[in-house]
């Protein structure tokens, strides 16, 4: 098992992994609308937190040496349900390849942000 860890996304804000590399599957972390560059959440709009959110999915598959077209699998994480179509909207531009997920309303998240997503690739 390997660890993964890149300065072009948001560092964890807990006692885990940006991502884990085992075998020849990488498991994502779920990525939360941060700008690491400025460790802010710049928007409360769910297209915008849910490109912030992809842009940094792409930077840790990236670091793992995988990308968009290698996931296998993503959990989705939304607020408010309302916001599905404005997500997947989004969302659509970067999963491409229509991998298996699961998307479900939650109550709250993390820095009370809108959306987070996890995923697992191959490598």
């Amino acid at each position: 098992m390997k660890t993964i860890f890149t300065n072009k996304a948001p560092a964890a804000i807990g006692p885990y992994s940006q991502a884990v590399i085992s075998g020849n599957l990488v498991f994502t972390s779920g990525q939360i609308p941060v700008n690491p560059s400025t460790s802010l959440i710049e928007s409360e709009n769910i297209k915008e937190q849910t490109k912030q959110v992809c842009e940094n999915i792409k930077e840790v598959l990236k670091e793992c040496g995988t990308s968009f077209d290698k996931v296998v699998k993503t959990v989705c994480f939304l607020a408010d349900m309302n916001d599905f179509a404005d997500f997947n909207s989004v969302y659509e531009q970067y999963f491409k390849s229509k991998p298996a997920r699961s998307c479900v309303a939650v109550k709250e998240l993390p820095k009370k942000v809108l959306v987070e997503i996890e995923t697992i690739a191959e490598l």
